[in-house]
């Protein structure tokens, strides 16, 4: 997903690395060469600046101008920079003291709520939970079989709604859970338009209705700057808590997961699905050139000794 963006950074460090010394002048290059390649990857223009301006000024800060490791410096103030960005310590999931957990998944037509919500499902049942699936998607043609469908290939139980009282089976169906034996429930609903005035009430009847703990915002990460237009209006209808950066092992560029992030301000949730299963600091590794394993050595070279000790 980050590949165009980490190649691109991992050949402006390279760069560095050959200078004994790095210049002011060399700063620059080095940052303009990071704003071309964040710009590329679709990241919004007002993160791109606000995260050079950062790097510029820690670097000046730290004095790197003077120092023999000034290179390595450097990439490691980017690498903290883009671990910044995309939230700092790592938003576990909220898991309440007494069950239900209840978590409300929205989002946009087509941004893959309901694969999201069965792999989640998934995840839940592999950490010892026991999770419900409801269906509450009552728009899409086949939207309930569908989920259905992946509820009894992971072995999870799902409920549909009534189409005439979807918010309040949802909150019926969530408090019914513990009885029947679950104590996480995953509710998927409609995609809708954040424009769809009708669509965001039903939605916003749903989570009233239920108290979620967890309103999570599943966003396309093939969607470009619309991601950063379509969450910033979510966030202002919804209690976001979380985001769900979906299809984010396929070819995107990437640039979503660092916006919408830095844009609202909501953490992307990690361990949901596929390319998320990492800590920020993993997603911010594969963005600055690092794979999920180990450092390469085409980029440890860069880290001091003791940095590349801590990652």
């Amino acid at each position: 997903m980050f590949e165009q963006l980490s190649d691109r950074l991992a050949g402006t460090f390279e760069r560095l690395r050959g200078r004994p010394r790095v210049t002011e002048t060399d700063l620059d290059e080095a940052l303009r060469d990071v704003r071309v390649a964040l710009l590329e990857a679709d990241v919004n223009l007002k993160v791109v600046r606000q995260l050079v301006a950062t790097v510029r000024e820690r670097a000046l800060g730290e004095k790197v101008l003077e120092s023999i490791t000034g290179a390595q410096q450097v990439v490691k103030i980017v690498y903290d920079a883009i671990v910044e960005m995309l939230g700092g310590a790592a938003t576990p999931l909220v898991r309440a003291e007494r069950p239900p957990t209840v978590i409300v998944l929205a989002g946009l037509q087509g941004s893959g709520k309901t694969t999201t919500a069965a792999k989640l499902a998934n995840l839940m049942r592999k950490q010892g939970r026991r999770p419900l699936l409801i269906a509450a998607d009552v728009h899409r043609p086949a939207a309930i079989d569908q989920l259905v469908t992946l509820g009894k290939q992971l072995g999870v139980p799902v409920r549909a709604v009534n189409p005439e009282r979807v918010a309040g089976d949802v909150a019926m169906l969530a408090s019914a859970a513990p009885a029947d034996g679950q104590d996480t429930v995953t509710v998927d609903t409609a995609g809708r338009l954040h424009i769809d005035e009708l669509m965001m009430a039903e939605i916003a009847e749903v989570v009233a209705a239920s108290k979620p703990h967890e309103v999570l915002l599943v966003v396309d990460a093939m969607a470009g700057q619309d991601a950063v237009d379509s969450a910033t209006a979510f966030h202002a209808r919804l209690p976001l808590t979380g985001l769900v950066l979906a299809k984010a092992d396929g070819d995107a560029r990437g640039g979503a997961s660092l916006s919408v992030r830095a844009v609202t301000g909501v953490p992307v949730k990690h361990r949901i699905v596929n390319f998320l299963l990492g800590s920020r600091k993993r997603r911010a590794g594969a963005i600055a050139g690092r794979d999920f394993k180990r450092v390469p050595s085409s980029l440890a070279s860069h880290f001091p000794p003791a940095v590349r000790r801590r990652l």
